[in-house]
């Protein structure tokens, strides 16, 4: 039987292996906030506080990102996530699960709001969805474990798809 944590988890995949195919940024921010919403009740569930939080100012984020994406949005929600950083440091927490998820959501950070090509999102949220799988295989998500892996092939695949569109247009 799956749990109901589970279940977040599994809605949460899908969503985001969409939200990695959208053809524009605003697309991916859109699809992905209900990804990261479903994900975030996912690590809740698991006690995986790190995990939950870093998720749920993700989604706050993406619909912010829709319209506006200034340094002073992108500064904020870095000193959000430093400050939950921080917060969290005052607890008997293990460091390196810590440093996976707020690093990994600062990569995130600068791509939604700073980044418009959706190509350089996808370059650049690899190295953000391998730390996000470290995480989830350190907390014991099994979830967040084949949602970092499907992310991970479905970016490459895009980046891959894409490179080859590329050159064949180059071809003709």
């Amino acid at each position: 039987m799956i749990s109901v944590a589970e279940l977040f988890g599994l809605f949460a995949l899908v969503a985001n292996f969409i939200a990695y195919r959208q053809g524009t940024a605003n697309r991916y921010r859109i699809v992905s906030a209900f990804a990261l919403g479903a994900l975030s009740i996912h690590f809740f569930m698991l006690d995986a506080i790190a995990g939950s939080v870093v998720t749920g100012i993700a989604v706050v984020r993406n619909l912010i990102a829709l319209r506006w994406r200034g340094p002073f949005v992108l500064w904020s929600f870095v000193a959000i996530n430093v400050g939950f950083f921080i917060w969290e440091l005052t607890g008997d927490v293990d460091i390196l699960p810590l440093l996976m998820a707020y690093m990994s959501s600062i990569i995130f950070t600068v791509g939604a709001i700073v980044l418009e090509d959706p190509v350089k999102i996808r370059r650049w949220f690899l190295l953000a969805e391998l730390l996000g799988l470290a995480y989830a295989v350190i907390v014991g998500s099994v979830s967040g474990t084949v949602f970092n892996i499907v992310n991970l092939t479905s970016i490459i695949l895009k980046l891959l798809q894409d490179h080859r569109a590329a050159r064949l247009s180059e071809l003709k």
